[in-house]
Parts: C-alpha cells; sequence; structure tokens
C-alpha cells in the first residue's frame, strides 16, 4: 500500500513540476525583463528547488568519457562483460591504442569494485573508478534495481550475491584484485574464503575492504544500533512493501529505495536542510558554479534503488543481529564459511576517523577473522578528517587513500598475470 501512495503522490505533484518548470524557464528568458530582478530571480530560484524536490531520480550515467596516463588522454568505454537478471559486471575499456602509446606493453593489475547493493546504485562510487582507472583494468559490480527485475527471475539473497561475487571473480581468472566498499565486505570476505577452502586458481591475490561492517558490534553506530533494537517482524511489517504494477518487477516484495533514502535524510536531516537552503541563495545570487555542485551530489544521492524482501531481511540478520561472520556461524548453501581458510590472499583494511555507518573497529576486524594471513600481507589504515563517504570519495580519498591500495595491489600482484581477459558472458547464476 505505502509503495502505491507513493507513487500516487508522485504523479500528483507532476502538474505542478511542469508547472514550475515552465515559470523557472519564462523567468530566466532575456526576453523577460522581469528576469534579472530580484522578484524574478526569487520567483525561478523557488521554481527550481520545487521542481529538484519533487522529480524522479534515474540511474546516473558514469560520465567518465576519458582518464589521463602518464599525461596522455585515453578514451574509456564502459561494457557488460558478465551479467545475470540481478548484475552486470562493467568494465571500463581503455581504447587500446592511446594506452599502449600512454604506457607501453605493461599489463596493469585487473581490479573488481565490489559496490553496495544498499539503495544507491554503483555510479555512487564514480571518484573510486576514477582513482583506479590510470593504474588497473577496472571492473565494477552494477547492481540490477529489484523493482527492474521480473518476478519469474527468482529470488536473490545473499548467498546468492556471494555467488555472484565467486562467480566475476572466476570470469576475470587468476591474480585479480578484489576491493569491497561499504556494505559487500562480509560477502567478499565469505567469497573468497570458500574460494580459497577449494583452493580455486580465481581466489583473488589482494582482498581491501574499505568502510565495511564486518564486526557490527565494534563502535556501534546509530543504523547498527537501530537494527540490534528491532527485531527482525518489526523490519518485516514497516520496511517491506510490494512494488506496484507500474514496474516489471510488479508484485515482488522489496526495500524501497525511497524508505531507505528517507532513513539517510533523518539521520542528517539539518545538514540537507541548510544545503537546499544554500542551492536556493545561490540560485538567487546568480552563483551558477554552486548551485551545480549542488545539483551533481543530489542527481546521486537522491537516486535509488530497490532491494529484494529476501536479501534485506537476510542481511540485517546474519551481519546485524547475529554477527554470524566474526562469530564463525555464517553458512553458505549448508557450507561453512571459514576465513581462516584465506592463507594467500593479502589484505587491507581502510577505515574513516569519523565515519558514522560503519564505526571504527568493524573493518578491522578482518583482520581477526582472516587469522591465517601471513603478517606480512596485512595492511591497516585509518583516514583521519573523513567520514564515511571520505573512505571511498573526494579529496583525501584521492590524494591518501587511493595511492595506498595502489601500492598495496602492485605490492602483491604477479607479473605474469595476462593482463585484459577475454569474459564471456553470462545468463542466470
Amino acid at each position: 500500500m505505502l509503495y502505491s501512495l507513493y507513487e500516487l503522490g508522485h504523479m500528483s505533484v507532476a502538474p505542478l513540476r511542469i508547472a514550475a518548470l515552465m515559470q523557472s524557464t519564462m523567468l530566466r528568458s532575456p526576453m523577460n525583463p522581469l528576469g534579472g530582478t530580484e522578484a524574478g530571480r526569487t520567483a525561478a530560484a523557488a521554481a527550481d528547488l520545487f521542481e529538484s524536490m519533487t522529480r524522479r531520480y534515474r540511474k546516473p550515467d558514469w560520465q567518465l568519457p576519458t582518464t589521463t596516463i602518464n599525461g596522455a588522454e585515453v578514451a574509456v568505454t564502459p561494457k557488460s562483460v558478465w551479467s545475470s537478471p540481478w548484475a552486470n559486471m562493467i568494465h571500463f575499456e581503455r581504447n587500446a591504442a592511446a594506452l599502449k602509446q600512454a604506457r607501453g606493453d605493461r599489463a596493469d593489475p585487473s581490479v573488481l569494485i565490489v559496490a553496495p547493493m544498499s539503495g544507491h546504485y554503483a555510479t555512487l562510487l564514480r571518484d573510486t573508478v576514477n582513482a583506479f582507472l590510470p593504474d588497473h583494468e577496472v571492473y565494477i559490480t552494477d547492481w540490477a534495481d529489484a523493482r527492474t527485475v521480473p518476478v519469474i527471475a527468482g529470488r536473490f539473497d545473499l548467498n546468492d550475491y556471494i555467488d555472484h561475487v565467486m562467480g566475476m571473480l572466476r570470469a576475470l581468472g587468476p591474480q585479480t584484485h578484489v576491493v569491497a566498499v561499504c556494505q559487500p565486505g562480509p560477502a567478499v570476505v565469505a567469497a573468497v574464503s570458500l574460494m580459497a577452502d577449494e583452493d580455486d586458481p580465481c581466489t583473488p591475490a589482494t582482498m581491501t575492504i574499505m568502510g565495511s561492517p564486518i564486526d557490527a558490534r565494534k563502535s556501534p553506530t546509530a543504523p547498527n544500533l537501530l537494527a540490534e533494537k528491532r527485531d527482525i517482524d518489526w523490519f518485516k511489517q514497516n520496511m517491506i512493501h510490494t512494488v506496484p504494477a507500474l514496474y516489471p518487477g510488479a508484485f515482488r516484495r522489496v526495500y524501497p529505495g525511497f524508505v531507505q533514502l528517507a532513513s539517510f535524510m533523518g539521520m542528517n536531516l539539518s545538514r540537507h536542510v541548510d544545503a537546499h537552503n544554500s542551492y536556493f541563495q545561490n540560485l538567487v545570487k546568480g552563483d551558477g558554479d554552486s548551485a551545480e555542485k549542488h545539483r551533481e551530489f543530489y542527481d546521486e544521492y537522491l537516486a535509488v534503488m530497490d532491494l529484494s524482501e529476501e536479501f534485506y531481511i537476510q542481511t540485517l540478520i546474519e551481519v546485524f543481529q547475529e554477527y554470524r561472520l566474526p562469530n564463525g556461524t555464517m553458512t553458505h548453501r549448508g557450507r561453512k564459511v571459514d576465513p581462516g581458510k584465506i592463507t594467500k590472499t593479502a589484505l587491507l583494511t581502510v577505515e574513516g576517523e569519523n565515519d558514522d555507518i560503519s564505526g571504527i573497529g568493524q573493518t578491522q576486524a578482518a583482520h581477526d577473522i582472516c587469522a591465517n594471513i601471513p603478517e606480512q600481507m596485512r595492511r591497516d589504515y585509518i583516514q583521519p578528517g573523513v567520514g564515511h563517504y571520505g573512505v571511498f570519495s573526494g579529496r583525501r580519498f584521492r590524494t591518501e587513500i587511493y595511492p595506498r591500495v595502489r601500492e598495496f595491489v602492485r605490492n602483491f600482484h604477479s607479473n605474469t598475470s595476462r593482463g585484459v581477459r577475454k569474459l564471456r558472458v553470462v545468463g542466470e547464476q
């Protein structure tokens, strides 16, 4: 019912949104004598603000047309090279001729960036991808919006997530490096543990875990405490809704993106109110650069996706309530997940000093559970002065965190690896 009411509300304000767009366009026309007045600018700014707050934000584009390598500009083309109904693995393919001219025959390490499936699209990691591009063959998990996946495609839970990570690593082959950003940390550790237990040759050479709830009991944050305080029935009754008939995933039970977005916004409501007030004032003043920065951030932040009920609920239980990975009780399709089996994969953990999503120590816990990785193959880094998003984006990520990750990958990368692989595109998992 809530999902249908949300859609009805969105459609009901559509005429007002169209009127606001028309008003903004009319007031900003050079032919309109009121456009340059304070009253005209204020009215246009109010129309822009209303339109932006009532708009449906679509999945953003990657907007990474080029990268710079040794001072040369190299074209980049995102291509899906592995797929299922629930995900694509995107390869940011750099132009081969320009790449060879820029850095010769050197084979760059292949890195799989595992994006969170937690409400926002993988494009939230645009800055992460952009940093890796000059020095790596970059791949990323691009998860599907559950409301776009037909019910006939079946369920998708945490076990399926782990299967997808293993499938992508196997498609990439030996000497791949995996980077888990935020929520996928436990699933990536589980996938690498299972592959190591099988002595799989495609077990990654390195595993970097960034701002992730490996053990959510350590320095618990507001989301951790909420997950622990409420029982699962409360989450099922209040957070799970049915996709309406407007979408391909009609009748699927999901945790809607708009519900999660409301939770995100509520955590820092005053900051968002101040940001929109500043946006309004900048529009009135004609400060186009500041207004554009606001639009760029919120175009990404307000674009959200739905999660399948089974994935959301299983993650809540296993990661945030029963702490199965650090407790040693996690299983995958009946198999015990034992991080102690990891002995050949180097481990780097990265945390932000001011992280209010995954507190200090939650990511470091990976070192405790991966007890058999040799000491010389371990690294840990805490970035001063950054919050959660600063762990994988922004100036300090680019200048302080990423160089450490790059060095770590290079230190444990075999020069005998094959470089870019020819991958097969698969269907259902």
